[in-house]
């Protein structure tokens, strides 16, 4: 192990690796949970599906993580400057791969939220990319309409009609991708300067629509998964007396590897709970990671979060110019608010939502699209480190 992270750290100190290091740091650290994790928490699905081969998916999330590593690389050597060029292309894609996946999509846990690829047979997600693509989409438009008093009321239509678009059309599918991707968003306006009238008006509106339509899910049975996210709120601030029906059964298996976990943990490979927990792997993966590396494994995986969005707030600092600027904010938030919330499921802080962990979980749309946002994070960064050393130059 100590001659690949020698490896590691050498490939990190390359010259061709450009960017913040410390966030190269932060994404090898957190990859290399992800294979510990996932090989642990996989044991059971293995011997159900792959005849007791427990290799199978440590083997298939490695080859993952070296993808995504290899478009992290590719997409971190390409100038900001086209990302702003192709974002309302690749808005408009995302919408249509929306739109279709809604017509002829694979129906997965009850959403049709999926587009099989043909001949490979890999499912793909739409919701991943239209993330990024509205992200680009609203850090262009703040960027083009800003004046000294603020966002240019000429924008208000520019930014409220995309982002109605995609989160409604996530929002049956995925009530919790929409609601995160909404409020990042909201808050690119808000930094952005965007008129407080609009700000407060197009809240409330939101605020309303959803409390009628969690209101009225009963008579709403078969539309989309409204009936799913009323009774998971239920669940959440009632008591567990529907434990025998099993719905909160995930929540509780959760709740007894956080306490079993305790201050250091079981040690790797020895969590109980990963033979109980519904997707232990995904969306529960935080929950094996306090009962593996107990609580300060996981204050740790907590610190190197915050830490990215730390070093996303310095490369802001640096940027001369807003567009790139304001696509850090967004990408960063994206990536950490995600985290944020798959750990709060996993210590029951709020209700059940599906939100896999960035670059840690199993899985494959979410982790191709998180590290394309940050390929984009360090292609900036490398661009506002390169501009602070000519400033530097000219003043000495």
């Amino acid at each position: 192990m100590a001659k690949y992270m020698k490896l590691a750290w050498d490939w990190i100190k390359n010259p061709s690796v450009k960017g913040d290091k410390v966030i190269w740091i932060v994404i090898l650290l957190l990859s290399l949970t992800s294979l510990l994790v996932v090989y642990s928490s996989t044991g059971t699905l293995a011997y159900k599906v792959r005849g007791g081969n427990t290799s199978y998916f440590l083997f298939k999330q490695l080859r993952l993580l070296a993808m995504c590593f290899c478009i992290m690389y590719v997409v971190h050597r390409i100038p900001y400057r086209f990302y702003s060029m192709f974002a309302n292309l690749t808005l408009v894609v995302s919408v249509g791969l929306l739109i279709l996946a809604k017509l002829v999509g694979t129906n997965l846990n009850d959403a049709s939220r999926w587009i099989t690829i043909p001949g490979i047979g890999f499912n793909f997600q739409p919701s991943e990319l239209a993330k990024l693509a509205l992200i680009l989409h609203v850090s262009r438009t703040l960027s083009r309409y800003q004046g000294k008093e603020g966002c240019r009321n000429e924008a208000i239509l520019h930014l409220i009609i995309p982002i109605l678009v995609v989160c409604g059309l996530i929002f049956l599918d995925d009530f919790s991708t929409s609601l995160l991707l909404g409020g990042i968003c909201y808050l690119l306006m808000f930094i952005g300067r965007v008129a407080k009238k609009y700000m407060i008006g197009s809240v409330a509106i939101v605020v309303i629509v959803l409390v009628l339509l969690i209101a009225a899910a009963p008579l709403l049975p078969s539309v989309g998964r409204i009936q799913t996210v009323r009774s998971r709120i239920e669940n959440f601030f009632g008591d567990e007396k529907d434990i025998k029906d099993g719905q909160n059964y995930q929540v509780v298996q959760a709740k007894i590897a956080v306490v079993a976990g305790g201050i250091i943990g079981k040690g790797p490979g020895n969590s109980t709970q990963r033979n109980f927990l519904p997707h232990p792997y995904s969306d529960f993966i935080y929950a094996i990671i306090l009962e593996e590396l107990g609580w300060s494994g996981g204050f740790g995986i907590l610190i190197l979060y915050l830490f990215l969005l730390y070093r996303g707030g310095l490369i802001v600092r640096k940027c001369s110019r807003t567009f790139p600027a304001f696509l850090v904010i967004g990408l960063t938030l994206s990536i950490v608010f995600q985290a944020l919330t798959n750990m709060a499921v996993s210590v029951n802080l709020i209700p059940v939502t599906g939100q896999p962990l960035p670059l840690v979980s199993m899985g494959g749309t979410s982790l191709v699209f998180t590290s394309a946002a940050l390929g984009m994070i360090l292609s900036i960064s490398d661009w506002a480190n390169k501009e602070e050393m000519k400033l530097n130059e000219e003043e000495n």
